[in-house]
């Protein structure tokens, strides 16, 4: 029932946003669902979207897997070493108050206009998300548990692989799923900023020859791609982490 009324209300929607704008005189400023359909369907049909897609698809999962791989690392050691955390504790705050839009011109200087300098973009939108996910997992692993396979002659090794590893994976994969979305934004900041393909690009094209609906069409692209790799992370999320689907299932039944 409740998929029944989400399909009715996004329906209204639709015929609201259709029927309004011409009546009003703003089809200029928000066009209207048909001429944004039309537009997104040619772009399927000629390939526009899928080749554009495919370079912010690239860009933004290259991002994800350096910026995440590079946060859950360093969030693991800094979490294991406070000493060490709390020396470059005000570093990593600083670097992280900067907002990473401001970043896009030094790094257009560092690494040229290519599909590094988006990669790069992206890495850094999500490494701080996983870093601070991460740390946090790390330190909220019981201490009784690493004191008492310390006290049994465990490793650091073996601390880390069969205790923090383990239990910090939720703190991690909350970091992963919060990045998606932020390392589609740093890969379209950067093709907005300076590219000339990507669906960032096509925003920027659009935009600039007052293209609304094919600036819509650009955002509606965005919005599915989105959706893909949030999927594609939840099932690997689940394949992973079995244990939390079967304890899920265990307390619906009670």
């Amino acid at each position: 029932m409740i998929i029944a009324y989400r399909i009715l209300l996004g329906l209204g929607l639709l015929a609201v946003w259709q029927i309004v704008p011409p009546q009003v005189g703003a089809e200029f400023f928000v066009s209207t669902p048909r001429q944004i359909f039309g537009t997104l369907w040619t772009w399927i049909v000629d390939g526009t979207v899928w080749y554009h897609g495919g370079i912010t698809a690239t860009e933004a999962g290259l991002g994800f897997v350096l910026g995440g791989a590079a946060g859950m690392v360093l969030g693991l050691l800094l979490g294991r070493f406070k000493v060490a955390a709390d020396v470059m504790d005000p570093y990593l705050v600083a670097l992280y108050s900067i907002p990473k839009a401001a970043l896009a011109p030094l790094f257009i200087l560092w690494f040229g206009i290519g599909m590094d300098m988006k990669i790069i973009m992206a890495s850094a939108v999500v490494f701080f998300l996983v870093f601070l996910n991460t740390l946090t997992g790390v330190r909220e692993v019981s201490r009784e548990q690493i004191t008492i396979l310390s006290l049994m002659g465990a490793g650091e090794r073996h601390i880390m692989t069969k205790v923090i590893i383990p239990s910090a994976v939720v703190w991690v994969f909350a970091g992963l799923r919060l990045s998606v979305p932020y390392a589609l934004i740093g890969a379209i900041v950067g093709e907005i900023i300076a590219s000339n393909r990507g669906l960032g690009y096509l925003i920027r094209s659009s935009a600039s020859s007052f293209d609304t609906a094919g600036t819509f069409a650009a955002l509606m692209a965005i919005t599915v791609l989105s959706i893909l790799l949030s999927t594609a992370l939840k099932f690997a999320e689940k394949r992973l982490m079995p244990w939390r689907q079967d304890v899920g299932q265990r307390e619906v039944s009670i």
